[in-house]
């Protein structure tokens, strides 16, 4: 294309998202950050990516609890660059319960940041990508979107909607240049692993070791975590001319895990 690329990625303060947002970045688009954290911290990281790569970056802080402002999210986004040529539906929350114990207030946050976000972005999203004949829609699933896993009803029920999300919207942009795919990772040691360790230590009475030897690893054939990175060269391929047939796609990157 002979304009710079454009791209927002959910979450991208920290983690799987700012790992994205590095790799889109090196590879020469314009990346608007979102996410949560110290807004010192997220200034550094913004001003040093920006340095380091020599394109464009932003951040919005928009908050991705209330749907108005994911649609202004979007909207930001493409009033700064001109333009969204891609989008990364990366952040997620999870909570760790027995069902009947379940908070009612965690399954909406998680339904809402998991899937409600995602959904609405895209929707913001899609008019403009389809009027340019162009755009790439990545949502960040899970395992947990293919397969079930105990206590983690909110999430395996919004990663498995994010699935059918993401299909439905292939098909709406299948004509119109819009490629729309998922990505299911296995468990890649983010803050939002580390933070699920207490509570699944916690239901299941294990040691922190136990956790993820016996039940974070337990799954995955190769006993190693998914690195961040992996899933952002994932999200970069996904965006090259060599993927614009893939589309509809749950693409699994979980050393195995689903293959059984």
């Amino acid at each position: 294309m002979a304009t710079r690329r454009t791209a927002l990625v959910t979450g991208s303060t920290s983690g799987i998202g700012l790992a994205i947002a590095r790799a889109f970045a090196q590879a020469g688009m314009n990346v608007m950050l979102n996410g949560l954290g110290d807004p010192g911290a997220i200034e550094k990281v913004r001003s040093e990516l920006a340095a380091e790569t020599g394109v464009d970056v932003r951040f919005d802080g928009s908050d991705l609890m209330r749907p108005e402002a994911v649609t202004a999210l979007v909207e930001n986004a493409e009033a700064a660059f001109g333009r969204l040529d891609v989008l990364v539906n990366n952040a997620g929350v999870q909570f760790v319960s027995p069902i009947e114990d379940f908070p009612v207030e965690k399954w909406n946050a998680i339904q809402q940041l998991n899937l409600g976000a995602p959904f609405f972005a895209i929707r913001a999203a899609m008019r403009g990508m389809k009027a340019r004949n162009y755009g790439r829609i990545i949502n960040i699933a899970s395992a947990h979107g293919l397969v079930a896993s105990p206590f983690k009803s909110a999430y395996v029920a919004a990663k498995h909607g994010l699935l059918g999300l993401t299909k439905t919207v292939a098909l709406e942009g299948a004509t119109a240049g819009v490629r729309c795919n998922a990505i299911c990772p296995g468990y890649v040691l983010t803050p939002l692993v580390e933070a699920q360790i207490p509570d699944t230590m916690a239901a299941r009475g294990l040691t922190r070791e136990q956790v993820i030897k016996d039940v974070l690893l337990a799954a995955q054939p190769t006993k190693e975590f998914v690195r961040a990175d992996d899933v952002a060269g994932f999200c970069l391929f996904l965006t090259s001319q060599a993927a614009d047939q893939i589309n509809g796609a749950a693409l699994s990157i979980d050393g195995g895990w689903t293959a059984a």
